[in-house]
């Protein structure tokens, strides 16, 4: 206890934690709307997707400062979604084939692009994989400034379209009827999705991002059946899980930060799968329990009527 009490004090954990936490809250937000809308997977064809960007913004430009690379995953993670939201629109493939199939394009040219660098004589590669399996402990204060007006700005976007992307969640063939354009709603939300999971790449990875983006809000969806609701508990989750996977990667050695962080927000997936109230497997099944008590109750004072 005294360790975790000294812990807190650290400002190297302070500036960890606090990204990890936005980067959950963040996540959980976006997330909700992703997981209603069916397209959990965006996530995960979106942070594969970036690689390219980030190795063409190094060999372009010989710089591994951060907002560079970033941004050059924000132009790969953009276009990758502009690609499937093409093939899915102009031609008879589903989406989740979509997708599959851009993924694995930008991810294999984004290995190809990191080993032609490797061999790059007097090339200073080192800490491009970073972006593969992420290394929160690398954040730095400025990275998490980034994170913060990022944040700020996505949340800002989904206070102001609130009941436009609330309509176009749950019933795009109405928001369309009131004159509500759903090509450019889904643009939007793709592209703040998009946003969200490039910024979570240095703390997770592209492999790890996909879980932070869905996570959080699939336990969120166990607990309520309205969408503010699941927004905030979502933004919860991903922020408390944040906040104890970098405690836990902090106190146990060797322990990496974003793998420490997935295992936290899985926990919490199970236990709101497991007793959930309404949706939860233990209250489905005490409930059927019941009703089989119920029915064999009311059988047998039938038979008992009858005679």
């Amino acid at each position: 206890m005294n360790s975790f009490f000294a812990l807190l004090g650290d400002y190297t954990f302070q500036t960890v934690a606090l990204g990890s936490m936005l980067l959950g809250i963040i996540s959980g937000v976006l997330g909700s709307f992703a997981v209603l809308r069916k397209q959990s997977l965006l996530g995960d064809g979106v942070s594969h997707a970036a690689l390219p960007g980030v190795v063409m913004a190094f060999i372009l430009l010989g710089s591994k400062n951060t907002e560079i690379l970033l941004l050059g995953a924000l132009v790969s993670g953009l276009a990758a979604t502009l690609f499937i939201i093409a093939i899915t629109r102009h031609t008879r493939i589903k989406f989740d084939s979509a997708l599959a199939l851009v993924m694995s394009v930008f991810f294999g040219l984004g290995l190809v692009l990191l080993t032609y660098v490797q061999k790059i004589p007097n090339s200073n590669q080192a800490g491009l994989k970073r972006f593969i399996f992420g290394q929160a402990s690398a954040l730095l204060q400025r990275d998490v400034h980034l994170m913060a007006a990022c944040g700020l700005l996505l949340l800002l976007l989904v206070m102001l379209f609130w009941k436009e992307l609330k309509l176009f969640t749950f019933d795009s063939d109405f928001a369309h009827s009131l004159g509500f354009s759903p090509k450019t709603l889904n643009l939007l939300l793709s592209a703040m999705i998009v946003l969200a999971i490039i910024i979570g790449l240095q703390t997770v990875g592209v492999i790890l991002m996909s879980a932070m983006l869905i996570a959080p809000a699939v336990a969120a969806r166990q607990w309520t059946n309205r969408l503010w609701v699941m927004a905030i508990l979502s933004a919860f989750f991903g922020g408390i899980s944040g906040l104890a996977g970098t405690a836990a990667s902090s106190l146990v050695p060797k322990l990496p930060t974003g793998p420490a962080i997935v295992l936290c927000v899985s926990l919490l997936v199970l236990i709101s799968l497991l007793f959930a109230p309404g949706r939860g497997i233990l209250h489905k099944l005490y409930r059927q329990e019941k009703n089989r008590r119920l029915l064999k109750t009311e059988g047998a004072a039938g038979n008992v009527s009858s005679i």
